[in-house]
This record gives C-alpha cells, sequence and structure tokens, in this order.
C-alpha cells in the first residue's frame, strides 16, 4: 500500500523530508501543547479548510493521541459554526470512515 508519506518522498523528497523533521519532529514535539491538543488544533483546522485526505488521518492520529469519538464530533459541530456547513458535513463523512475503521 502506498502512503501519503511515501509518496511524498518520491514526488519531493525535500517535501517528505521537512515534514518529518520539521513539523513531526520540532513542531509536534514542542512542549507547550500536548499531542492531544495538537490533535484538536489540527483536526478543526482541516475541517475548516476542507482538507479531507489529511483529516482521515489526522482524525486517527487523535484518536491515537488520546481525543475521544465524542471530542472529535464536538469538533466538528464547533468548526462546523464558525466555517461553514458544507465543511461539516464532509467532516462527519471522514470521521465516520475513520470510526467504521476501528471499529469505534
Amino acid at each position: 500500500m502506498t502512503t501519503s508519506r511515501s509518496i511524498m518522498q518520491e514526488v519531493s523528497p525535500k517535501l517528505g523530508e521537512m515534514t518529518a523533521d520539521v513539523l513531526f519532529g520540532d513542531i509536534w514535539e514542542r512542549p507547550e501543547l500536548s499531542k492531544r491538543d495538537r490533535s484538536l488544533i489540527t483536526v478543526a483546522n482541516l475541517v475548516a479548510l476542507y482538507r479531507t485526505d489529511q483529516l482521515k488521518g489526522h482524525i486517527g492520529r487523535a484518536l491515537d493521541n488520546g481525543v475521544t469519538k465524542a471530542e472529535i464530533s464536538e469538533v466538528i459541530l464547533h468548526t462546523t459554526f464558525y466555517a461553514g456547513w458544507p465543511v461539516g458535513a464532509n467532516a462527519v463523512r471522514v470521521a465516520k470512515e475513520v470510526f467504521d475503521e476501528r471499529g469505534i
């Protein structure tokens, strides 16, 4: 299976390197916010920006970082009122896919 990370590394090795080293190696590791908090922020931003492909992976990461299904649902609801109904409708579909894949 080809992952987003392997595609990025193949097509734009420098972007892959920066994603691994800067985004996930530095930004996600900063102590000022927990990974759980960063996941909540990231999910909200991806919902608002209608970034379906990235949202799916980050909902999974959020669950891995201790965010609950109910909290993800609440982030989607809250973001919908600021970013618009279509982004919320899209996000619930993506979240359901992730929840179904994980059996939750």
